[in-house]
């Protein structure tokens, strides 16, 4: 993981499956739902809505801005502002995710920009890293058709 001054985490994981898969769990709202959170609006478009109330904490608020298929998806992110909520208004981060195919793996690469300094090492740094072993395992489980 690599998290710099400006408010940038970087972040890279290989996954054992085609980038067409792990797009999936990026895409679909069943699939979504088994690794990130209860997906309550995903319009996969560009302006589309994307809205996933965490499991175990607040909501993320973003829209879709580009969608390359099995390739890339670029995102706004920020959180519904109520309860203890992160002080990141809704849509005012982005999310990048490419997806490079690699000996019949994928090799995941997310750039989340524009997270005030101390968040991104404490909250967002942390918190994408804490869910790649989902995403890993529900890939894994093929649970979503």
């Amino acid at each position: 993981m690599t998290i710099n001054d400006e408010g940038t985490v970087e972040q890279t994981v290989r996954i054992e499956a085609r980038p067409e898969t792990v797009w999936k769990y990026w895409t679909d709202r069943d699939a979504m739902r088994e690794w990130w959170g209860a997906v309550i609006d995903l319009d996969v478009r560009p302006g589309g809505a994307c809205r996933v109330a965490m499991y175990e904490g607040p909501t993320m608020v973003g829209e879709f801005l580009e969608l390359e298929p099995f390739t890339r998806l670029v995102m706004s992110f920020g959180w519904e502002q109520v309860g203890d909520a992160p002080p990141i208004q809704p849509g005012s981060t982005r999310v990048e995710v490419t997806l490079q195919e690699d000996a019949g793996d994928t090799i995941l690469v997310l750039r989340h920009t524009g997270l005030p300094g101390a968040l991104a090492t404490q909250l967002h740094g942390e918190g994408w890293t804490r869910h790649w072993p989902a995403l890993i395992d529900a890939i894994r489980r093929g649970s979503v058709s």
